[in-house]
């Protein structure tokens, strides 16, 4: 189905199953975060594992390293499929590794985002809710505004836009501005989840 329209077009393709895989994300990544500190939290674990010497920066980069890497090797476990598809038609090799790419960066950017929503409540639900629903802003909101958004505003709301950046790299283009706006990203959920969890810690003392 994915590789369907090789032989109609004369050109191999992996567009469909980028398709498939962003969406696929979409939903996989609040449901792997929505547990990784709020469960801690509501079990009393998380109290037990900074007493330990590491800091609540360590614990969080610790965590979405690991989410990452569960990504990256689910992807990597989807490279056959490349294999077939570019051996039974020509294809834009570029073009498939920067979709790659997007979904990397697109994974690790929402993985940040998943554990920010799961630091600041002590429900899983509510941790899976919140991650999807600020993943709803950031996949569709911002860019749906921007149509209708005059000038700077929507400029600005089109950049945040984190569909927008995906598509431009997933085009086999990858341009500086799309790379600062993920890495952006990162940072400040991360950032933000490390934040959430020494204002706890603070409290807790």
């Amino acid at each position: 189905l994915l590789g369907g329209d090789v032989f109609m077009v004369k050109q191999a393709s992996l567009q469909s199953f980028f398709g498939v895989a962003y969406w696929s994300l979409f939903f996989f990544i609040p449901a792997l975060t929505m547990r990784m500190i709020a469960e801690e939290k509501s079990s009393g674990t998380l109290e037990l594992m900074l007493t330990k010497p590491i800091s609540d920066w360590q614990l969080v980069l610790g965590k979405f390293l690991s989410a990452l890497l569960l990504i990256g090797i689910s992807l990597a476990l989807t490279l056959p499929y490349y294999i077939t598809v570019a051996s039974i038609g020509p294809l834009d090799h570029g073009a498939v590794w920067t979709g790659y790419m997007g979904l990397l960066l697109m994974s690790a950017a929402y993985i940040s985002i998943g554990l920010f929503a799961s630091s600041i409540t002590n429900n899983q639900i509510v941790a899976f809710l919140l991650s999807l629903l600020i993943g709803i802003f950031f996949h569709f909101l911002f860019g749906f505004l921007a149509q209708y958004s005059p000038g700077f505003i929507g400029k600005i709301l089109s950049y945040l836009s984190l569909h927008s950046h995906y598509q431009s790299i997933t085009r086999g283009v990858v341009d500086s501005k799309d790379l600062i706006y993920f890495l952006s990203v990162i940072f400040l959920g991360l950032f933000a989840a490390e934040t959430t969890l020494a204002k706890r810690n603070i409290n807790d003392n």
